[in-house]
């Protein structure tokens, strides 16, 4: 018997009646033989990993852009904690981990520069709009690569529905949906509080007696609600006092981080540079990358070429674009 046969067999006998079993995948675009090791959700997690939109993730704002400091969220550091989180739970209602993590690390790989205030920025030019969730299953169905990377049903169908009014397919993938959630309001009250946006004692006090003063505290409240409330049951949810805690302090952040602070006072000039860079490749399409041409309309290459750029990258192209060379420099 094959490695991957035993895996298969093990989640069959072990895993939750409503777990995604391997064996059992609505399949890939294009058809391929199966990995003697590696189950095919293995699979889908090792292709994200070694893609190069997955290395671009580190270089990548979060929330803060350019801050001050090593320890702030990047996009890449933001999807490694939703995977641990997300792993977490599913060990616990013996979900499939594979296939979460597979989800949790490919859910923002069409993430824009600058954060969202780069999704914005494509939103306003792209006349049908721009959605990162949307990009990222672009990404892996098509742009890595050239040809995307042939994952699994199971995997683009969490990808896209990360975010946004539908629900994922496979309970895996609503795991994590709301882990994404757990991660990035956790990690931005945790990034805001270094950075001197908000104090501690502006925090919402009745969040805090529900769900804990300290950081771990806080996640860990989470976690287990989620895990209590979902044990056994075929949907993933919280219990309702933990879930409107957790929904005051997101509208918290909103009001309080997201929107207008000093977190935010570059927000303004990363968007009207992305909106630049994309008017300029709109004008000068023959400069963009061959690897960017799949035939679709001009519009849609540009998007792509430029919702996948770093920070760094999006800099260095404005500056070589608009800056003169004498004052470049400076």
């Amino acid at each position: 018997m094959l490695i991957r046969e035993h895996s298969e067999k093990w989640e069959a006998d072990h895993l939750s009646e409503f777990a995604a079993q391997s064996r059992h995948t609505r399949g890939r675009q294009v058809y391929e033989e199966e990995c003697e090791v590696r189950t095919c959700y293995q699979r889908d997690r090792d292709r994200i990993i070694h893609s190069k939109a997955f290395r671009r993730l580190k270089l990548k704002t979060q929330v803060f852009i350019a801050p001050e400091g090593d320890h702030f969220r990047t996009r890449l550091t933001h999807t490694l904690e939703v995977a641990q989180i997300a792993r977490t739970v599913a060990r616990a209602l013996r979900l499939n981990e594979d296939l979460t993590e597979a989800i949790a690390l490919g859910h923002d790989l069409g993430h824009t520069p600058f954060g969202h205030a780069g999704e914005e920025a494509l939103d306003e030019m792209m006349a049908g709009g721009f959605r990162h969730n949307y990009q990222s299953l672009r990404v892996v169905e098509k742009i890595e690569g050239g040809k995307g990377l042939n994952l699994t049903w199971e995997v683009r169908d969490g990808i896209l529905h990360h975010t946004g009014p539908m629900k994922p397919a496979t309970l895996e993938g609503q795991v994590v949906k709301i882990c994404d959630r757990i991660a990035y309001i956790n990690h931005d009250i945790d990034d805001a509080l270094r950075g001197s946006i908000i104090t501690r004692s502006e925090l919402p006090l009745e969040c805090l007696k529900v769900l804990g003063s300290r950081h771990s505290q806080r996640i860990n409240t989470m976690v287990k609600d989620l895990i209590q409330s979902s044990m056994g049951q075929p949907g993933i949810r919280m219990s309702p006092e933990i879930q409107e805690a957790m929904d005051e302090l997101r509208k918290f952040l909103f009001k309080r981080v997201y929107i207008g602070s000093r977190a935010k006072s570059e927000e303004t000039k990363a968007k009207e540079m992305l909106k630049m860079l994309y008017q300029y490749y709109l004008d000068h399409h023959d400069e963009l990358p061959g690897e960017y041409n799949f035939g679709d309309e001009i519009g849609l290459q540009v998007c792509d070429y430029v919702a996948g750029m770093t920070d760094r990258y999006a800099i260095a192209q404005f500056t070589r674009i608009f800056v003169p060379d004498g004052f470049r420099n400076e």
